[in-house]
């Protein structure tokens, strides 16, 4: 009996894992990288999904980490591709996943093969579609912040300078330091609190020296934290994910503004 192999997809799948602090505090970032990543000739679906794993992996709860490792796998299982608009996410699901399952042989394999096909939003625009230049505008003078996990473990540090280089009008500035954690760390701000608002009250002292009014990284919780460190120190800098700039959707306000009421 002869078989016909599947034609191919004429366009990549792509699977967006919108991450919870994004569907709960900033969905915008969601829409902008699914904007980008279609803008890269790719299909982009968004399976069920909550929670990476991150938290209860980090907080030594391995049985809940699996349990969402698991679920993520499923979920996505049909993708050729899974997107994360997050270092510390991507950096989960790509290089932690498989330390989950090392044990396991019969779970090993998967979680090898799903975490090679998993990638940080702009890594993967630039690094996997080659994604040379947007077309986008944002007037403005930016700096931008190297989240740890996307830095450290996923090797994020050119690819969104290549690409905010093609923004029309803006300018941008590097801080001194931008590899230096700003003090966020999910549960270590947490457990550690008084420590974390040292870390990142000198990183808005940086921020602020640079003279620019737009600070852009790839990491909502690092944005949230800076945002909110430079707000309580009176410093008119915005915040943004580096993904609305580059999809060029900048209607919601800042990350940190007040929010306009409904029908405003």
């Amino acid at each position: 009996m002869e078989t016909t192999a599947a034609a191919p997809r004429p366009r990549p799948r792509v699977g967006l894992f919108a991450t919870c602090l994004v569907d709960l505090m900033r969905p915008s970032i969601g829409f902008a990288a699914a904007k980008l990543i279609e803008a890269a000739g790719c299909e982009v679906v968004v399976p069920s999904q909550t929670c990476c794993g991150q938290p209860a992996f980090n907080s030594g709860d391995r049985a809940t980490a699996k349990a969402l490792a698991e679920q993520a796998m499923r979920e996505f299982r049909d993708c050729d591709y899974v997107v994360i608009p997050s270092g510390s996410c991507g950096g989960m699901m790509a290089k932690h996943y498989p330390e989950l399952f090392a044990d396991d042989p019969n779970m090993a394999p998967l979680a090898n093969a799903f975490a090679a096909k998993c990638h940080e939003l702009v890594s993967f625009l630039v690094d996997v579609r080659g994604m040379k230049q947007v077309t986008a505008r944002c007037p403005q003078r930016a700096t931008y912040h190297d989240s740890c996990s996307g830095l450290r473990e996923l090797g994020v540090k050119r690819q969104p300078r290549d690409l905010l280089a093609s923004v029309e009008g803006l300018t941008l500035v590097e801080m001194r330091d931008s590899e230096t954690c700003c003090g966020f760390g999910g549960m270590f701000a947490v457990k550690y609190g008084e420590i974390s608002d040292q870390i990142v009250t000198q990183k808005a002292t940086t921020i602020e020296e640079t003279g620019a009014d737009l600070l852009l990284a790839g990491d909502l919780g690092c944005l949230m934290n800076m945002a909110g460190k430079l707000s309580r120190m009176g410093k008119s800098v915005d915040a943004r994910h580096v993904a609305e700039v580059l999809a060029d959707m900048l209607e919601a306000p800042p990350i940190g503004a007040p929010q306009p009421k409904n029908g405003a």
